[in-house]
């Protein structure tokens, strides 16, 4: 929200503050990073699930050197705190279950899309929220994902009952993934991104443990390669660009460099697994990005 998208807080609403080439560098790569994820999933030869687990567990050490060198405790809070944290721990690990599980059963391109789709679904909630009619560029948005949606579903029961199960999940996920973003908002408080990461993983680490045992997954892996890359992948090299950059540009720039990741996405899967684009599912997937670039500039 998960990962190939970035697992903190959505970006604040902020002015284009000076961004200098090397912020549109840190964007750029920071997408590009997160969108390899569900590569190292694939190629992992532990469950997806699990896979899941050792990515948050094994950025946990870089993440509490990371929240230390920048002056973010790790302790000391009050109990309200924690718990919501904590809460938002178990949200994040089912949503990465899901999607997790989503990856393995459809093509990269849609799990990142429906992955990212927490952009439309939070655009959606915030006008139920304060109940107030939604724009004609809210519209515009709800109808283009909900239509490259269809045409995406289409598309994954043509190829098989698997693919459309796995854009499900991948759906089922990005819902999960709003419940973690509107739960961690309230925990904000006194936490910095690196704390407030280090302590969410920490405590979706078991949850995400537990699921995959029960599913009799793989556990532990013969090859910590995938792993590795997916920690620094998805929770370390993509996640801290995106801190580093998201605070210098305004959400339509964000919501454009959002795009790169369904692109890389494609591309890995066409060079990886041979996984070719139809016309139709270029026409779905144009859909859904262009509505999460008009839920970000929506922000507004």
């Amino acid at each position: 929200m998960k990962t190939s998208r970035p697992e903190t807080l959505r970006p604040e609403t902020v002015a284009h503050s000076g961004a200098k080439p090397l912020h549109y560098a840190a964007l750029l790569l920071g997408n590009i990073a997160l969108a390899l994820g569900p590569l190292f999933v694939r190629v992992a030869d532990s469950g997806a699930v699990s896979a899941g687990f050792w990515r948050l567990f094994l950025a946990l050490p870089l993440l509490a050197l990371l929240a230390r060198w920048n002056r973010q405790p790790l302790f000391g809070y009050s109990r309200r705190e924690l718990g919501l944290v904590t809460i938002a721990g178990v949200f994040f690990a089912l949503d990465l279950a899901s999607w997790h599980i989503g990856i393995e059963r459809t093509r990269l391109g849609n799990a990142t899309l429906f992955g990212n789709s927490g952009s439309v679904i939070l655009m959606i909630w915030g006008l139920v929220a304060i109940r107030r009619r939604p724009r004609a560029i809210e519209v515009l948005a709800v109808v283009m994902a909900t239509v490259g949606a269809v045409v995406l579903l289409g598309r994954s029961l043509e190829i098989g009952a698997r693919t459309l199960a796995g854009d499900l999940f991948c759906i089922v996920a990005g819902l999960l993934y709003v419940v973690y973003i509107l739960v961690i908002q309230q925990a904000r408080g006194r936490f910095g991104s690196w704390s407030l990461l280090f302590l969410s993983s920490l405590a979706g680490c078991p949850v995400v443990a537990g699921i995959a045992l029960a599913m009799g997954e793989p556990f532990w892996p013969h090859d910590w390669g995938p792993l590795i890359g997916l920690t620094l992948a998805s929770q370390i090299v993509g996640q801290g660009l995106l801190v580093y950059a998201l605070r210098h540009f305004p959400p339509l720039v964000v919501g454009l460099a959002l795009l790169t990741q369904p692109i890389v996405s494609v591309l890995v899967g066409w060079l990886a697994f041979r996984e070719v684009l139809s016309g139709p599912d270029a026409l779905g997937m144009a859909l859904v990005g262009a509505a999460l670039v008009l839920a970000r500039l929506a922000d507004r």
